[in-house]
């Protein structure tokens, strides 16, 4: 018997919302039924484009029987008062990463929506990248041996193309800057790869872009395995930008974004080319998500491991203003 399609209502109508929606519209398992944003011609608009009813509060949304669950873009900073309200009124939540800007945040958004019941996921989708997968299951089944080291870079071009008023690009709504926007896509594949932080050495500068937050940040991540990784995210480059190499005893395998996936085996003279499909991970995080609503399995990233994967980035920030090393739980205990 056919499942019938998750019915979700999307609040806070940025671009990334878009995102999101057009990955909704590539499958079945999700339909669109209401938005809400406090802009009516952002709400009109993006009801407009994706077939759905504008809501003129969030209230509504909230008591609308109809709507199962929530799909949140909002700022990080609201995403604890959206939530509860969400958990509060029933409604499931995928909340884009980060989970939140402080850990006590996302420690209580986590537990809001246990105790209510509700499925709270996150959307760390670059984990889910068919490449990043195979790695994770040839480490698994022990090609590579101890992991020893990882070096990783996720760099975008932003010169000319930032919005100063967005609160992405602001110091009190997006702190760490280019490191908790999309450098934590990779603390997060360096944790699914190599295993949990636990310190991070951290450093920042804005060098390119005006406004008050870094444009460019690297971290030097201690692995609780021994493993040392480092990861270089910048706004301030001159194209867009994926490298992610891991090292181990027996095996080392290199990813770039322009060159695809490659492996080295000990013994072997050259790296062998490792052919893989571009998956539509969206979709697959989305589709997780209503599963999970209907009751079959659970989100892969959670409110416990989305608190504890931003406790590794605050630790970053609270390194490089200290000059010291910083342990995560530091953070987890403190923040």
């Amino acid at each position: 018997m056919p499942v019938e399609p998750l019915r979700v209502a999307c609040i806070g109508m940025g671009w990334w919302s878009d995102v999101l929606a057009d990955a909704m519209q590539r499958t079945d398992k999700i339909k669109i039924v209401g938005c809400f944003t406090r802009s009516e011609d952002k709400r009109a608009a993006f009801a407009k484009k994706y077939n759905c009813r504008p809501v003129a509060t969030y209230e509504a949304i909230l008591a609308d029987p109809e709507i199962e669950a929530i799909v949140n873009t909002t700022p990080n900073d609201v995403h604890l008062e959206t939530t509860r309200l969400a958990a509060a009124a029933g409604k499931h939540v995928f909340l884009d990463k980060p989970i939140a800007n402080t850990v006590s945040d996302g420690r209580a958004i986590t537990k809001v929506c246990r105790k209510a019941g509700v499925v709270l996921a996150l959307g760390y989708q670059r984990r889910r990248e068919s490449h990043f997968r195979f790695l994770r299951k040839q480490i698994d089944d022990g090609v590579f041996g101890k992991m020893v080291n990882a070096e990783a870079n996720i760099s975008r071009d932003r010169l000319g193309k930032i919005d100063l008023s967005s609160w992405r690009y602001q110091a009190a709504g997006m702190p760490g800057g280019v490191m908790l926007q999309i450098g934590i896509h990779y603390t997060d594949v360096l944790t699914y790869l190599i295993g949990p932080v636990k310190a991070v050495r951290g450093q920042f500068a804005q060098l390119v872009l005006p406004g008050d937050n870094p444009d460019v940040a690297s971290l030097i991540l201690e692995h609780e395995n021994g493993a040392l990784s480092t990861l270089n995210a910048s706004y301030a480059s001159a194209s867009e930008y994926y490298l992610m190499n891991i090292y181990g005893k027996d095996a080392s395998a290199y990813y770039d974004l322009h060159g695809g996936l490659r492996m080295l085996k000990r013994g072997e003279d050259k790296p062998t080319d490792i052919p893989s499909t571009r998956n539509d991970t969206f979709v697959e995080e989305l589709e997780e998500f209503a599963a999970a609503v209907r009751g079959n399995g659970r989100p892969e990233v959670g409110g416990d491991y989305a608190t504890t994967s931003l406790a590794v980035v605050r630790a970053g920030i609270l390194s490089a203003r200290e000059g010291r090393r910083v342990e995560v739980a530091e953070i987890l205990k403190n923040d």
